[in-house]
């Protein structure tokens, strides 16, 4: 049997992907920029990111027969308030994705099933590799020229239909399938994201720097959190939301009601004090089988206290 692009799309819209489109495999103009963000020095300590600086330039030095990108988006977005609408100081701000179960296992499962149906559909052999956020991929580059949606004045990739609250994924193939057309940059004249970072990552329109994200600080750094940037980050935990919180597209932003996204108990209005009394085991239980394990306890732990600092003031 034969594959197209467009039963492509229609197994991936079964297996649970809200959004699916095919970019080419090609020197696309955006990849460029990524050697000057690492050169700026904005990725802070995530070294992995220089060593697969040469293969994040192109994913045909990932898979030297690629042709095309599958890319796909699912809507993590749930029926929860934003950060930006509360005001109690002692409550703990975790990021919107984190709330459920780790999106590399479930996805990555979905992913999997897609390019396991594609080998089974396909009349000719291909090479093919899957990633959730894990390959040396630029993947919302290859989102933007697959058409689900532009690189946004907060890097995040947005659809003009479901906003931004998305998780992507990709399959790199061997196949010619027919691509897509790249999504319109529709952001305009809007700097709201720009203007609402609380640490003032967002150095330009599109450029963010990691060393002052409070995702960075509160995920990806291991030592302390630098103490000029301690008082800004505030009740957040676990990852920011802020610049997507604020984003006219996502006012509107479809919610999703699969079980995996929803939120664990133990986060749904967590005050940052109740979250410190617990154990490390009682903590480690909680983000078993959830993305906020990527912080272990010690980060977690280290993220509470300041946190109870900044509610004190």
């Amino acid at each position: 049997m034969s594959l197209s692009a467009s039963g492509i799309k229609r197994k991936a819209r079964e297996l649970g992907f809200d959004l699916c489109g095919i970019a080419p495999a090609a020197d696309l103009p955006e990849l460029a920029f990524f050697e000057q963000w690492l050169a700026r020095g904005y990725a802070g300590e995530m070294g992995y990111l220089h060593r697969s600086a040469q293969q994040r330039a192109d994913v045909r030095r990932v898979l030297p027969s690629a042709r095309t990108v599958i890319v796909t988006g699912t809507i993590y977005n749930t029926a929860s308030p934003y950060s930006t609408e509360r005001t109690d100081p002692g409550r703990a701000e975790i990021a919107r994705y984190a709330w459920g179960d780790d999106y590399h296992d479930v996805i990555g499962a979905r992913l999997h099933a897609l390019l396991e149906w594609m080998q089974i559909r396909s009349d000719v052999p291909f090479e093919a590799r899957s990633y959730v956020d894990t390959g040396p991929v630029q993947e919302r580059v290859y989102a933007q020229h697959a058409g689900l949606g532009w690189i946004g004045k907060n890097t995040c990739t947005i659809n003009p239909e479901v906003g931004s609250w998305i998780f992507l994924s990709e399959i790199i193939c061997s196949l010619p399938l027919e691509v897509d057309a790249p999504a319109l940059d529709l952001c305009g004249e809007c700097t709201l994201c720009l203007e609402a970072c609380p640490t003032r990552a967002l150095v330009a329109p599109g450029v963010l720097d990691s060393t002052r994200c409070i995702s960075y600080l509160t995920i990806e750094l291991r030592g302390p959190i630098p103490r000029e940037l301690a008082a800004d980050v505030g009740p957040h935990v676990y990852g920011c939301d802020v610049c997507q919180e604020v984003c006219p597209w996502n006012q509107v932003a479809p919610r999703s009601s699969d079980p995996a996204w929803q939120p664990r108990p133990a986060w749904t209005n967590a005050e940052v004090a109740t979250l410190a009394a617990m154990s490390d085991d009682e903590l480690r239980e909680t983000m078993r089988g959830s993305a906020m394990k990527r912080t272990k306890v010690a980060g977690l732990r280290r993220n509470l206290e300041l946190a109870l600092e900044n509610a004190q003031k």
